[in-house]
């Protein structure tokens, strides 16, 4: 992925600064910097969910459509809300997306996922029936059940606990040493720490980080995170 002087925003008005960065395979890129600064929006601006105000986002050399095969098939994507349909148990929505990515051994997938994300008790159980850490979690398995060779989270720290923040962030840096590229917002800084390789601090400017830099700047601004 390669953004180049993005502006992302709303009814053509910018709400932070040029964004320019690249994503290879087996690197991880966390968007960190203030509430309300424009990280979110910039991610959905990226994989294709907001138009851009300026600037372009290529994957693969193409310039972004997530309505194309390729992206779907390429591209999994976690934002921080509750996407899921209401009258589908956890198991099948987690079948659906497996099925549509041509998954093999989709039930012992799905089981693997459900074990991971501690959702086996309530794989019969619909999305209005779970807790919203449970919700957030069946929403994080659904990228996880399919291929993809580029990974978005949208804050996938939000809603879970310290237990299963620190096993998300190792499966994730193992994803990433094995060759998953990674965009990944976060306000965490344990987190970030432990899976990004490189860091974009966004605001009215924007800044380069090290992942070492952009935690100190996380924990700075929210000193009681844990």
């Amino acid at each position: 992925m390669r953004a180049e002087k993005l502006q992302a925003g709303y009814s053509g008005k910018a709400v932070c600064g040029v964004v320019s960065f690249s994503l290879h395979a087996a690197q991880s890129l966390a968007l960190v910097g203030p509430n309300g600064a424009g990280k979110s929006t910039v991610v959905k601006t990226v994989v294709g969910q907001l138009e851009a105000v300026s600037g372009t986002t290529m994957i693969n050399g193409a310039e972004v459509d997530d309505r194309t095969l390729d992206f779907r098939r390429e591209v999994a994507v976690v934002f921080d809300d509750d996407a899921f349909f209401p009258a589908l148990t956890v198991e099948e929505h987690l079948a659906i997306v497996s099925a549509g990515h041509g998954v093999e051994d989709v039930e012992e997938v799905i089981a693997s996922e459900l074990e991971f994300f501690g959702l086996t008790e309530q794989a019969k159980s619909r999305p209005y029936n779970l807790s919203s850490g449970q919700r957030r979690r069946m929403l994080l398995a659904s990228a996880f059940v399919r291929p993809r060779s580029l990974l978005v989270l949208d804050e996938p720290e939000q809603r879970l606990d310290t237990n299963m923040r620190h096993r998300l962030a190792a499966r994730l840096r193992a994803e990433v040493d094995a060759g998953l590229a990674l965009l990944v917002v976060t306000h965490d800084p344990d987190f970030l720490s432990a899976v990004a390789t490189k860091a974009l601090f966004i605001a009215d400017t924007i800044h380069t980080m090290t992942p070492t830099q952009a935690a100190v700047a996380i924990a700075s601004e929210n000193p009681h995170a844990d």
